[in-house]
């Protein structure tokens, strides 16, 4: 009898390429969507670290190779995330570029909702002030 396959969130979102389609598509939406104005007014000009800071974090966080703590070490997101004012509504913007994001990846529907509220569930973690 054979084991069953277990695969990682990484490998059943599609790998590398898809995760940097992923990143892609979320910053995209964060540059046009009007009411995700506040949250990129707190990125620099130029979303090209943001994006490789994203894609290397979303790599490990679903079980693929641990590509921010191999250069920056634990991710510390709350910490890292200290410097910027984030409550409900920032959260939110943030969430609506996911969830948009993850929409235009072709991906089986629980698989989608179980990531999607994984990620809330991180985003919810970022807050550090209260509204």
């Amino acid at each position: 009898m054979q084991e069953p396959v277990i695969q990682t969130p990484y490998q059943r979102l599609g790998g590398e390429a898809v995760l940097h389609e992923l990143v892609e598509r979320f910053y995209g939406y964060m540059d046009e969507l009007p009411e995700a104005a506040p949250i990129r007014a707190m990125h620099a000009d130029d979303l090209s670290g943001a994006k490789s800071k994203l894609f290397k974090f979303l790599s490990g966080w679903l079980g693929g190779p641990d590509l921010f703590v191999q250069e920056f070490g634990h991710p510390r997101l709350r910490a890292r995330h200290f410097p910027f004012s984030i409550g409900v509504p920032e959260r939110d913007q943030w969430l609506l570029c996911m969830r948009k994001a993850l929409d235009d990846i072709p991906l089986d529907g629980p698989f989608r909702e179980a990531l999607y509220e994984a990620l809330a569930r991180t985003a919810h973690h970022m807050i550090n002030r209260e509204d």
